[in-house]
């Protein structure tokens, strides 16, 4: 046995630099993904709420009507003369200034 066994020398960890990296991650991925998410479903939500009569408006399904009725959960809605169709109130996607539906 002429050679000996070298060992590697430990080197000082720090835990609060090893977990720094996923620190980052997880605040860039608030900033960039959740925060801006919450905000549009905040401006959805009160969208929803201030639904009234006469508005005219685009469901998720890209049908386009005036609000003729409002209730808790429901809007029902005119897409055509003497036609009307129930909406829940979570699938309108938004509402469109006054007198777009004459103009389409």
């Amino acid at each position: 046995m002429f050679i000996s066994n070298a060992y590697a020398a430990t080197a000082p960890t720090n835990d609060l630099v090893s977990f720094l990296p996923l620190i980052i991650i997880f605040v860039l991925f608030f900033f960039m993904i959740i925060r801006p998410q919450m905000k549009q479903a905040k401006e959805h939500r009160g969208m929803i709420e201030a639904l009234q009569n006469g508005d005219e408006i685009v469901t998720n399904g890209g049908i386009v009507g005036k609000i003729t009725r409002v209730t808790e959960t429901f809007v029902t809605v005119e897409i055509a003369a003497n036609t009307e169709i129930h909406v829940q109130k979570h699938a309108v996607q938004s509402v469109l200034p006054k007198g777009t539906i004459k103009s389409i």
